[in-house]
């Protein structure tokens, strides 16, 4: 009798709990997912480009058989800091010179420059075991703002010496060869060796104020190199998502996160604050709610994992938030599959560079609607572009 109660309390006991979790958060099915490289932190620093950029080029040595690589975020950011501030002055200050990037300066500083393992250059020279940028961009930013403002009438052959004698003191020098599984490589030897090259990725966007099919530069500050991408309509846009991840592809993913459904605890969705389904059965109460208490109110059924309606996202939705600014350069981040929530609702799963926080330790399930709406652009390899896009976009 005693033995029958305690397994009758164990099942009721795993009965609660199980309503538990499904009232208290999201279940998600897993639909697609790709190999990627374990999560990472960036810290305080604004470095999440790199982040996502170099997890991206690790899913796809993954992807092309060569094996796990955890490379170095900092080199990259290291030669980006450099030809910035060399773009900086030969503009006279006319450029956005800060922490921030795209996903252009992982490539083309890898195509310049190359790549090294993190082991061989972590970036922490400064006497904390995290990534903590701010007093680095600020000494770089007072640099090269007094060196533009150049109290001598012409530059002189020591200003760039200068620049990187700070950077050296910060990330530390960077070492001309270094050995990797018994074998002596350079920077740009030991890209040759990965395989990977510029050349192989394009950058996507999807916005009305310039013409589909044709390239543009993304008017944000952060694209400092004027790096130009592919403009699609929306629905193409998804499609090339699809189609990457379906293919054993990632996708590289610049959004904005700063949105109230982009939750610190691994869901990104667009909430409707108009549609009755979310009001529930006391409509007039909530009308009368001010926005914040709406807001309020639909986080806390976000994290109940509720479900909740989304806007219908459209083109001219995405349009009039990039022209307000409230679509930015703001995340970089990594999306490596496709899973289902409890209503069966698309959901897309996302490696974030934040450490293994949240409910889902560092990774993030973002619906189709906040994608569509929160897109700046994103990156993918050419092979991963339907044959209909790609004609369209003349890629090859």
């Amino acid at each position: 009798m005693k033995r029958t109660t305690l397994i009758l309390a164990a099942a009721l006991f795993a009965l609660s709990a199980f309503a538990q979790e499904k009232k208290d958060g999201y279940s998600f099915t897993t639909v697609k997912e790709n190999p990627i490289t374990s999560v990472k932190n960036q810290s305080s620093s604004g470095t999440c480009w790199s982040f996502s950029g170099i997890g991206f080029l690790e899913s796809e040595l993954i992807r092309m058989g060569k094996g796990t690589y955890d490379l170095s975020e900092m080199f990259i950011i290291r030669k980006n800091f450099e030809d910035k501030a060399k773009k900086y002055i030969r503009t006279n200050g006319h450029l956005n010179f800060a922490a921030g990037g795209s996903f252009a300066d992982v490539f083309e500083a890898m195509n310049d420059y190359g790549l090294i393992p993190d082991a061989d250059y972590r970036g922490l020279n400064y006497g904390t075991d995290i990534h903590k940028h701010g007093e680095m961009d600020n000494a770089l930013s007072a640099y090269v703002k007094s060196i533009r403002e150049n109290k001598n009438g012409t530059l002189s052959t020591a200003w760039y010496r200068g620049f990187q004698g700070i950077v050296d003191a910060y990330l530390g020098q960077v070492p001309e060869t270094f050995t990797y599984n018994g074998k002596s490589y350079t920077p740009a030897s030991f890209r040759d060796m990965l395989g990977l090259k510029a050349s192989d990725y394009v950058s996507l966007t999807s916005f009305n104020h310039y013409p589909f099919y044709k390239t543009f530069i993304i008017e944000v500050p952060d694209n400092w190199r004027w790096a130009e991408s592919y403009n699609l309509p929306l629905d193409e846009l998804i499609q090339v998502i699809d189609n990457a991840l379906e293919k054993g592809y990632t996708v590289a993913w610049a959004s904005d996160v700063s949105e109230m459904g982009f939750t610190r605890d691994g869901i990104g969705i667009v909430p409707d604050e108009n549609a009755p389904e979310n009001a529930g059965s006391d409509q007039a109460r909530w009308l009368g709610l001010s926005v914040n208490e709406r807001n309020s109110q639909l986080q806390t059924k976000i994290y109940k994992g509720e479900n909740i309606a989304e806007k219908n996202v459209t083109q001219e939705m995405r349009q009039t938030a990039y022209d307000n600014y409230q679509t930015t350069d703001d995340h970089g981040m990594l999306i490596y599959g496709i899973a289902n929530d409890q209503y069966g609702k698309k959901y897309y799963m996302v490696k974030n560079s934040w450490g293994e926080t949240g409910k889902y330790k560092g990774l993030w399930y973002v619906s189709e609607a906040f994608v569509r709406y929160k897109t700046l652009n994103l990156a993918v390899n050419k092979q991963a572009l339907p044959k209909n896009i790609s004609s369209k976009l003349g890629v090859k």
